[in-house]
């Protein structure tokens, strides 16, 4: 944690696909000031027409950012994270701004487990940001 899905319609080279993980990445942990290590991103790829929503009545294909985060960080800073996040999808893969959702699922430190960085992540406090 924090775990980052990206579902997308289509297909990308992986070439792509790592550079976009690397700006979410940078983002993130310099927005949310984690440990970059901690962060796990994942690229899912629901070929043409694997991600719908209905806009003006009619299915349309979108993209949808989940983001599986520490419990406790204010919603302007999580605002501000969505806003970048984009940026960094529309920059990297071309997608649409407004076909894009960030969707946040908050979790605390003890649900989110690490064996190589020591075990369970620390709770998030305001010193973080």
């Amino acid at each position: 944690m924090p775990y980052l899905q990206l579902d997308v319609n289509g297909r990308y080279p992986v070439d792509q696909k790592k550079a976009l993980a690397r700006k979410l990445c940078d983002s993130y942990a310099a927005m949310m000031k984690v440990d970059i290590r901690r962060i796990s991103i994942a690229i899912r790829e629901c070929s043409d027409g694997g991600v719908w929503r209905t806009i003006d009545g009619e299915p349309t294909p979108v993209s949808v950012l989940m983001c599986d985060i520490r419990k406790g960080r204010p919603p302007e800073l999580r605002m501000a994270l969505a806003k970048q996040l984009i940026n960094d999808c529309v920059e990297v893969l071309g997608l649409r701004e407004d076909r894009l959702n960030v969707e946040f699922t908050q979790h605390t430190g003890d649900e989110m487990y690490h064996p190589t960085l020591g075990g369970y992540s620390p709770e998030w406090s305001e010193g973080e940001q």
